[in-house]
């Protein structure tokens, strides 16, 4: 076991609606499972396509079948701007997730919006070693960074995951568990990030990817593509301690050689 990575299952389904319904399932029973183990479920959210994605699980029955008041919720990134901006991916999941359902205010945690980048990194990264300290996020005993049990990601045409950028030296950040950038190259360029490290001790890994602009790079990751320039993109670095599985719709995985 001891440095292992986890296994990694790709899922291929026909459509982003059967995506949706499968990821539903998903992340509910791995609620269950993570709250009855240890009496919390904390999860990871990003931005893009994954909150409209995520849908299904704001409807019957599973709004009413979980435990949403053993719930956490964090950024794996996030975009320094007011919490109300049209950037912010706090309002994204805030509009399309969290003001459907009834996870503790006081569980939720979203940037301090009115610091700097590299003030807004500081803080997010004290409060979750905060959180460490009180025993609500424990500690990879791999890796020895905190381990979060669910991070539901997706990717970039490029294979950016998170704020962690091909051609910026932040993918390779190895000591914080919380970095800044401000100079994304994808708008707007002030950012936070969770950093490889902390990405990696998760006990389980969604990988959200639909439509066909991400087959390349699905290709990349997942089949016989060529990486762009040599170098390859970050997403090909991601790994879970327990499980990463790859969520694509016929789209996404329509450059790959098999399915399965």
């Amino acid at each position: 076991m001891g440095t292992q990575k986890g296994k990694k299952t790709v899922l291929n389904f026909d459509s982003e609606e059967d995506v949706s319904k499968a990821l539903a399932k998903y992340t509910a029973d791995l609620s269950e499972k993570f709250i009855k183990e240890k009496g919390s479920f904390t999860v990871v959210l990003s931005g893009g396509s994954l909150i409209d994605t995520m849908r299904k699980l704001v409807e019957p029955p599973y709004k009413e079948s979980v435990d949403w008041s053993k719930w956490w919720i964090f950024w794996v990134d996030e975009r320094v701007v007011p919490l109300g901006h049209d950037d912010s991916n706090y309002k994204l999941a805030y509009d399309g997730f969290l003001s459907k359902v009834s996870v503790p205010s006081s569980n939720i945690y979203a940037i301090n919006d009115k610091e700097t980048p590299e003030g807004a990194a500081a803080d997010y990264e004290a409060r979750l070693k905060q959180l460490v300290e009180s025993k609500v996020l424990p500690l990879s005993a791999v890796s020895g960074f905190p381990k979060f049990d669910l991070m539901l990601l997706g990717m970039g045409p490029d294979g950016h995951v998170a704020s962690l950028f091909p051609t910026r030296p932040h993918r390779h950040e190895k000591e914080r568990l919380v970095t800044f950038i401000t100079d994304s190259p994808k708008p707007p360029p002030p950012r936070i990030t969770f950093t490889f490290p902390v990405i990696n001790s998760a006990s389980e890994i969604a990988m959200v990817v639909t439509g066909a602009e991400l087959a390349y790079m699905v290709d990349v990751a997942l089949g016989s593509a060529p990486p762009p320039d040599g170098i390859p993109p970050p997403c090909t670095e991601v790994s879970a301690e327990e499980e990463l599985t790859w969520f694509l719709d016929k789209d996404a995985a329509s450059k790959l050689q098999t399915s399965g």
